[in-house]
């Protein structure tokens, strides 16, 4: 069997198993010991095809991290890692949708139990949890105006 035979057979067997952006292909194919430009071919080959399809894998990423209670900039993040590119991150993850602000009440009401902070440490805990997760400043306000917190006006 050739090179370019076992790449593709290597290729298609990750994407077997989920899918994956084109720099995570690149990366894994090369940790198997095959050459740069021969992986390039296959790749380009795979996309022609349609079985590497990046927004695809996008709309996955984001349905998986999402449901294990991370917020928008983590998963942005993620994304990025994986040698996406941000305009393509921003037209799926809509950062501002108000989804995201029931993703974060759902968080910290899962974390925290519903207890709210009776002091500033404490709410800043809650906080840096949330901010951890990767949501933004205004949706972990909302989570805690909404639930009649402490206030930044006491």
């Amino acid at each position: 069997m050739d090179d370019l035979a076992l790449i593709r057979r290597a290729a298609l067997s990750l994407l077997a198993r989920r899918d994956h952006s084109q720099q995570e292909l690149l990366q894994k194919l090369k940790a198997k010991g095959f050459s740069p430009d021969s992986i390039r071919l296959i790749i380009d080959d795979l996309l022609k095809a349609g079985l590497i399809n990046e927004q695809r894998f996008i709309e996955n990423y984001l349905h998986f991290r999402r449901a294990k209670g991370y917020g928008p900039q983590r998963i942005w993040q993620e994304l990025q890692a994986r040698g996406l590119a941000d305009e393509v991150i921003a037209e799926r993850l809509q950062i501002t949708d108000n989804a995201w602000f029931t993703n974060a009440r759902k968080v910290w009401q899962k974390h925290f139990k519903g207890r709210l902070p009776t002091d500033y440490p404490t709410r800043a805990k809650q906080m840096r949890f949330l901010q951890y997760r990767g949501f933004t400043r205004e949706q972990i306000e909302q989570v805690f105006r909404e639930n009649g917190s402490l206030s930044d006006d006491d």
